[in-house]
């Protein structure tokens, strides 16, 4: 039997000013988000351990599926800029035309897999920040969202 371990809030009032501020960094990215196709704008905001913030947004294309996901265009590019430095937490928000979304938005598989990998390297857990206009849901641990992972990437096990 799987079992996923979750906290839900339905507003900030509960978070730390750190968790409140990274939420806040996901839906500014969203204002990045170049989805023409959609109109379905994704931000994501990813706290490192030595205080950045490195944020992304969605972002498509007519040769589909060239496009990038929020969460991934943000972990790619922590990844390049601050390959040793692990992730504390990261955040992601979406909107459509009529403005954030109530219920919060899931990561997709492939960045499900690029976040579990991520927390492999660097043999760490992070939090999961999935943010609706009408909750939040806060994840511990990447390998909660993906259960039964490849995981046999140049020998991580």
């Amino acid at each position: 039997m799987l079992t996923i371990d979750y906290t839900e809030f339905h507003d900030t009032h509960q978070l730390q000013d750190w968790e409140k501020n990274l939420i806040e960094q996901a839906k500014m990215a969203m204002a990045g988000s170049y989805s023409p196709y959609s109109h379905f704008k994704v931000g994501a905001a990813v706290l490192l351990e030595n205080g950045a913030i490195i944020t992304g947004s969605n972002q498509e294309n007519g040769a589909y599926p060239s496009g990038l996901c929020a969460e991934r265009v943000a972990l790619f590019y922590a990844g390049s800029q601050y390959p040793n430095v692990p992730i504390k937490a990261l955040a992601v928000v979406a909107s459509n035309e009529k403005g954030i979304t109530v219920n919060p938005i899931s990561p997709c598989g492939a960045c499900r897999q690029v976040m579990l990998e991520y927390q492999m390297i660097s043999n760490k857990p992070y939090t999961i920040y999935m943010v609706g206009a009408g909750r939040i849901v806060k994840i511990e641990d990447v390998k909660q969202l993906l259960p039964f992972s490849f995981t046999n990437v140049s020998g991580m096990e």
